[in-house]
């Protein structure tokens, strides 16, 4: 069964410094037919103004992965980190039991466009935590790239929860296909460009749930950025 959420069915607005689409239900937007799908709880796809971004505010109790696709995101925490976000890396913050942390676009004219994606963590109460690492294209293209796991397989950072994000950059007719075990469901996010899964065509800013699938087909239609849970 594949349900899709075209991207015009999202919420959201245009704040001026700051113009956003929420997938799920968030802040104001409210949604009771979308308030996530298993453990994944929020997709935010944000367009941040140069010189603009979110001052230090707290968290708990979820972990928070920030997908730059343009442009770049500085990041401060309460750990004392500080660090830059750019296309292609795979970030996570494990919010735990506390901490306050910013991210503010540190270019002064470039706009910084960015999927901000929350799971909720397999129980409350981690120690919080940063990790990030640099994925390179040829990593991603033509494939599916594992960049979130819970036991940091294959490189990618660790996420407090039993599901796993791959990646993939796709061209034309360029195809990955993907194994669901039995009971696991997943969720598919367009970043860019559209591609067919399992023959259905989705474009950019559209997701899918993907429930009692067993295999899953994904198909360049135009050059594709597509971001793939494969969720508990």
């Amino acid at each position: 069964m594949i349900n899709i959420r075209r991207s015009e069915e999202r919420g959201g607005g245009n704040h001026g410094w700051l113009k956003t689409h929420h997938t799920f239900s968030f802040s104001e937007f409210y949604d009771p037919a979308w308030m996530g799908f298993r453990s994944l709880r929020v997709i935010n796809e944000d367009w941040v103004a140069g010189g603009q971004g979110f001052p230090a505010h707290p968290h708990r109790d979820m972990e928070i992965i920030t997908y730059l696709l343009e442009g770049g995101i500085e990041h401060k925490d309460s750990l004392g980190t500080t660090s830059i976000i750019r296309p292609g890396d795979g970030q996570r913050m494990s919010a735990g039991r506390g901490i306050r942390h910013s991210e503010m676009n540190p270019s002064p004219t470039e706009a910084a466009h960015l999927l901000q994606i929350w799971i909720t963590p397999d129980k409350t109460g981690h120690t919080p935590s940063y990790e990030q690492k640099a994925f390179p294209e040829e990593e991603k293209r033509g494939k599916l790239r594992l960049i979130a796991s819970p036991d940091g397989k294959d490189g990618s950072v660790t996420i407090h929860q039993d599901a796993k994000l791959y990646v993939s950059l796709l061209s034309p007719e360029q195809e990955v296909k993907h194994e669901l075990a039995k009971g696991r469901h997943a969720w598919l996010q367009i970043a860019r460009g559209s591609v067919e899964l399992n023959g259905q065509k989705l474009v950019q800013g559209d997701g899918a749930a993907i429930s009692e699938e067993s295999a899953l087909s994904l198909k360049g239609a135009e050059d594709a950025e597509v971001l793939l849970f494969d969720l508990a």
